[in-house]
């Protein structure tokens, strides 16, 4: 099995008493001289997105994996052509990256905007740091997504929140730009873990203030006949059977999916490609357009 050039132990993120500030709490140091405006700014933003909000989010999960085939040419065409995006990741969020390569086979181009970093993950104490360098160096990116490695298997409550809180500081900063949420991977632990009780921490987050969430975890807890395996690893025992009793892509090789199986892959890929349509304005029957999208001015 494949591990991830972070390794994604306990201990690497642990080590140095290695913690964050709660949400919502502001580091204590002095800024740096002309950064007065975006603190304000900041702090506007937070006494807003701290009462409840009613716009709509977009959680994608494997439901949407479901729908991709109800996707019209014009979505998939709009979101290949809107989408600037940066995704930045290790090995189990290669996931997703292998199974959009894996629709390239079937006839799905991806959008020429789409940057995979394969590089670090949301270990990383300075994600964020990087993601602003990204951006201050790429003014052209609306959409950045990050994933995790295993670190939600083991993070307290305060961790979890300032994930959180980075997060909603860099939709402040950068308004033009659409921050993907993440669940992690599932890990065997069931809905008793630790796991998923950060994992649904983040989902109850995103549905409160009507973010975009990419639920990792949700995609491999379901069969495409909806089927619910709580108690089961992103290394999805299910696909196997799945396969075996179904047509599966033709391109589906073992060994090509990091960790995991590569119909696990091939879903994650089919959700991507609906949140990507979605931002960028298409809706299904009924549907009601996320509050953040790629619908940027003059496009």
């Amino acid at each position: 099995m494949m591990t991830d050039a972070w390794r994604c132990p306990k201990k690497r993120y642990r080590k140095n008493g290695f913690h964050f500030p709660p949400l919502f709490q502001q580091p204590e140091k002095t800024p740096p001289k002309g950064q007065w405006l975006r603190l304000l700014l900041l702090a506007v933003s937070l006494v807003l997105v701290a009462a409840p909000t009613h716009a709509a989010g977009l959680v994608v999960d494997h439901t949407s994996a479901n729908a991709f085939a109800t996707i019209p040419q014009s979505g998939l065409a709009a979101a290949r052509q809107k989408t600037v995006a940066w995704y930045t990741h290790t090995s189990h969020g290669s996931q997703l990256y292998t199974g959009l390569n894996m629709l390239v086979d079937e006839g799905y181009a991806l959008p020429p905007g789409f940057t995979d970093n394969y590089a670090t993950d949301l270990g990383n104490d300075n994600w964020d740091v990087l993601t602003r360098t990204w951006l201050d160096a790429h003014p052209e990116t609306n959409l950045v997504m990050w994933s995790w490695c295993g670190q939600l298997s083991w993070m307290s409550d305060s961790e979890v929140d300032a994930y959180l809180y980075k997060m909603q500081t860099l939709e402040t900063e950068y308004p033009g730009v659409v921050f993907v949420y993440m669940t992690g991977h599932l890990d065997g632990s069931g809905p008793s873990g630790t796991l998923y009780r950060n994992n649904d921490r983040i989902r109850a987050y995103c549905r409160e203030h009507a973010k975009v969430l990419f639920d990792f975890a949700d995609i491999e807890s379901y069969n495409p006949d909806g089927t619910y395996f709580p108690d089961e690893t992103d290394a999805c025992g299910w696909c196997q059977t799945w396969c075996e009793g179904h047509a599966c892509p033709t391109n589906c090789n073992e060994g090509d999916c990091a960790h995991s199986h590569c119909f696990n892959c091939y879903r994650k890929g089919l959700a991507t490609w609906y949140m990507l349509a979605r931002l960028a304005g298409w809706s299904p029957a009924g549907g009601v357009a996320p509050a953040n999208s790629l619908l940027l001015e003059g496009q």
